[in-house]
């Protein structure tokens, strides 16, 4: 099948409130562009470089989300015209984030990203974490960013008993949040989970954005 037809059974078993990432990475533009051309505009990178360099090669009403973990020196880069950071995973960033989305006169969506599976190279808050964060002085003064929601990683692993799991918990520290922090906030309201393997589990648990690579573009470059 082609990425197109991929796109589009794709497309069938997800409705219409379920945003979907379109995971670029190690992706060449013409595939992206044939993606694109299918209807597709919002794309993921987890690489700061890889997305600076395919950001001007690309059409400009692609809406640019980054998934990967970002380094801080790498913010600058991106800050001018990617449309969310998924990954926001310690204050630091958060800051930095801020400081450059200001001197582009611009407010940037993020998502904090929760550890919630297993393994431990995964990265993102605790929720002791981020309400340590969100209770911070740092963070009451950062008016360039807007938190729109949660983002997490499953395990993985072949037991969709174990994953389905972590997407609940994911679930209930969104809900937490929005409850006590974001509750008059409509900003608040994005639960990214789910890739390819097992993106239908996690609209079944709560997720309104998938991030789905493999499924579209077939295996990965290394």
């Amino acid at each position: 099948m082609s990425v197109k037809e991929n796109l589009q059974e794709i497309l069938k078993k997800i409705s219409e409130d379920v945003r979907l990432v379109a995971v670029s990475k190690t992706k060449p533009n013409e595939l992206i562009i044939e993606v694109y051309n299918a209807g597709q505009r919002v794309f993921g990178e987890n690489k700061a470089q890889e997305l600076i360099a395919k950001h001007p090669e690309l059409p400009k009403d692609i809406k640019w989300h980054f998934i990967g973990h970002l380094q801080t020196n790498k913010v600058k880069y991106i800050t001018p015209f990617v449309s969310m950071i998924e990954s926001v995973d310690r204050l630091k960033l958060l800051k930095e984030i801020n400081k450059q989305a200001k001197k582009n006169e611009r407010t940037v969506d993020c998502l904090l990203q929760f550890h919630i599976a297993e393994e431990e190279a995964k990265f993102g808050f605790s929720k002791e974490e981020a309400i340590q964060m969100l209770e911070s002085e740092s963070f009451q003064s950062f008016n360039n960013v807007r938190i729109a929601g949660v983002m997490g990683m499953a395990t993985f692993t072949k037991n969709m008993n174990q994953v389905r799991n972590e997407f609940k918990v994911l679930k209930n520290i969104f809900d937490f949040f929005k409850e006590k922090y974001f509750k008059d906030n409509d900003e608040f309201k994005e639960i990214s989970m789910g890739m390819s393997g097992d993106y239908q589990i996690a609209i079944e648990e709560g997720s309104t954005n998938v991030r789905i690579g493999t499924a579209i573009f077939g295996k990965r470059n290394l």
